[in-house]
């Protein structure tokens, strides 16, 4: 009798445990998510994925990776139809469900679902009440749902970063920027100027780097691409220079683009393109982040950039852009470092 208690108990706990997996939080069952970084599997008809509605999803999810030097994609795309959608493919780590259905649904809209059946997960799913409507909408939110997945990757990497980063680099940039920052364990060279600071890698793979300076704030002018430019020129040009005298990395102005985001709920500037070096054939892409340290009335910029020539990009930009969503200047009150993903369901719930 104890015994068949005992594995009565036993298929209880499992239950709750399965309960509370199904809204979406991690149990002590829940299975390690499978898949590489920036690979979404689209759960689709393959009729309509064969058709413009399909066709425009998937042209979202195709495009290339702005302000990278040669063409690389966003997302690695996998597709299944909804009868074949279980088992191993329910655990991979990005997942679109693509539910069209005239009787449930009369705008677009979307769903967002976090860990659902393996952790860490990222699922949204897109209604619609037909195909045309459909089409329209991934079209128009296109970079809603770009940034959905990218951010749901790089706070994947602020996980892995909590545990694991530079605890010099945060030192230094606490001491010098009064600002809290993660950036990973292996950025061991360092360099400091005048409200400047640097950090890099020279690794195999690919060579990483993080820096952040600082200068007066005057007015909103400064949140610019013009100002951004001549800003990162100047300060460049005095801390990084080349290997002979003359040369200094210099920003390709025609190939950078800048547009407002939010991090940690404060409103940043971003500057996303190419760097080179002036008389030298080395170049890169960059990603900064400016924003305005209002308890100091100045503007903290900071700064990924890669060299690896010859070598694909993307994830090292992304790994290190992560790093850019950490950082915390004074004053600031949220103690939850993450990237807003989640919004894409309350922001853009009808795009009409």
């Amino acid at each position: 009798m104890k015994k068949h208690l005992y594995f009565f108990s036993m298929l209880l706990m499992v239950a709750l445990l399965s309960g509370c997996e199904s809204k979406g939080k991690k149990g002590v069952f829940t299975p390690t998510s499978s898949g590489r970084a920036y690979e979404i599997l689209v759960v689709v008809p393959q009729g309509v994925w064969e058709r413009p509605a399909g066709r425009a999803l998937y042209d979202v999810l195709d495009t290339d990776v702005p302000g990278l030097p040669q063409s690389e994609r966003s997302f690695r795309i996998m597709f299944t139809s909804p009868e074949n959608y279980d088992g191993a493919l329910k655990i991979v780590r990005n997942i679109i469900i693509v539910d069209i259905d005239k009787n449930r649904y009369t705008q677009p809209k979307f769903r967002y679902a976090k860990d659902v059946y393996a952790a860490p997960q990222s699922i949204l799913t897109i209604q619609a009440p037909d195909e045309s409507s459909f089409k329209e909408f991934v079209t128009e939110n296109r970079q809603a749902i770009i940034d959905f997945f990218t951010h749901a990757e790089m706070n994947r990497q602020i996980a892995v970063l909590k545990d694991k980063h530079s605890d010099y680099v945060e030192t230094k940039v606490k001491s010098m920027f009064d600002c809290d920052v993660w950036v990973p364990g292996d950025l061991a060279s360092t360099k400091q100027g005048e409200d400047f600071f640097w950090a890099g890698t020279n690794a195999a793979t690919g060579d990483q780097n993080f820096v952040i300076y600082s200068f007066p704030y005057t007015d909103n002018n400064t949140f610019t691409k013009e100002y951004f430019v001549h800003k990162r020129d100047s300060v460049m040009k005095a801390n990084i220079p080349g290997a002979k005298p003359g040369m200094y990395m210099a920003t390709d102005s025609l190939m950078t683009d800048v547009r407002n985001i939010s991090v940690l709920g404060e409103y940043a500037l971003e500057a996303r393109g190419l760097w080179r070096i002036k008389g030298d054939f080395m170049g890169g892409p960059f990603v900064s982040h400016m924003r305005l340290d209002r308890a100091n009335r100045r503007i903290i910029v900071s700064e990924i950039f890669i060299y690896s020539p010859d070598k694909l990009k993307r994830n090292l930009v992304r790994q290190m852009e992560a790093s850019l969503y950490t950082l915390k200047l004074p004053g600031t009150k949220t103690e939850k470092v993450e990237i807003a993903t989640e919004s894409v369901s309350d922001e853009t719930q009808n795009s009409k």
